[in-house]
């Protein structure tokens, strides 16, 4: 074998899907009118929406698009990595399934994950995602109609996410964002957790034994976080047509004493010194509570 360069490597992304959602997506690209499109997608297809969101952010900077500006949905399994760093303004809604890294990094977009269509099987019961979901997420929403494997929400600073369980070590060293589990999760929960806010549907009381404590702290949930539950519960059933969310709502007065709040102690520390107040969040269309004047 030759010791030295002697041919140019082929580019791993000369057939990225990528190429052909962001010529569709040019009338929003370029003038900002609303587009929408569908496609099918395979597992070979990796970190679909990166070089999408690398064009919007391009020519519209940090700010993006409009909430749903750009509307795709597509159809298989998705590679690793689908809709990492995603830009505000676009909503990637996937009917079937993801491996790793779903959501990593995502900054602004809105990604949903929903059964096929025809799909027989009990989305809460099966694994939709696979691990290590909204690594390094600061911004959007994310909405999954099915379980999760582990660490959930590794290191989220900033995004929203329905659940409807997760594996091990979920919301791992997460620092902000609000989380909701609608369904039992693995062991080792909210380790090294320091900030954001998770809520955890506890139907039979297993979760306790589940949860790392050395961090944070256990509450029942005060007015502003069922507001907070309730809004992000309705954008799940809204996003997934997750029928485990409208059961949720049909019986919300049943549900709602069932959830736990996971509230980091420094965190809430910290909100207490601040004065905090309750204001917009500036990132991910939810509530969060900051210090007046900081946000």
């Amino acid at each position: 074998m030759p010791l030295r360069r002697t041919r140019a490597q082929e580019s791993p992304l000369a057939d990225a899907l990528d190429w052909e959602l962001t010529e569709a997506a040019l009338p929003a690209l370029q003038s900002g009118l609303p587009v929408t499109g569908e496609f099918e997608i395979r597992n070979v297809n990796r970190t679909v929406g990166g070089l999408l969101s690398h064009e919007l952010t391009k020519r519209h900077g940090e700010r993006g698009l409009g909430p749903g500006t750009i509307r795709y949905a597509l159809h298989g399994s998705a590679g690793q990595s689908f809709g990492a760093w995603l830009a505000p303004g676009i909503e990637l809604t996937l009917f079937g399934d993801a491996n790793d890294y779903a959501g990593k990094g995502l900054s602004g977009g809105v990604i949903s994950l929903r059964p096929p269509l025809r799909a027989t099987f009990v989305a809460e019961e099966n694994v939709i995602v696979g691990n290590t979901v909204l690594y390094g997420a600061t911004a959007g929403s994310a909405f999954f109609a099915g379980r999760a494997g582990e660490r959930f929400a590794v290191r989220n600073s900033g995004a929203s996410a329905v659940v409807e369980g997760v594996g091990d070590h979920g919301c791992e060293y997460m620092t902000g964002g609000r989380v909701v589990v609608l369904g039992s999760t693995g062991r080792n929960f909210a380790a090294g957790m320091s900030g954001g806010i998770a809520y955890v549907l506890d139907a039979d009381g297993s979760f306790e034994p589940r949860c790392n404590l050395d961090l944070v702290e256990l509450e029942a949930l005060e007015y502003e976080d069922v507001e907070t539950v309730r809004e992000l519960v309705e954008a799940h059933l809204r996003f997934t047509g997750s029928k485990l969310a409208g059961v949720v709502l049909d019986h919300w007065e049943l549900h709602l004493p069932q959830f736990v709040k996971v509230m980091p102690r420094d965190y809430k520390r910290a909100l207490a010194e601040l004065g905090a107040v309750t204001v917009s969040s500036g990132g991910d269309g939810f509530l969060t509570t900051e210090s007046e004047g900081l946000g």
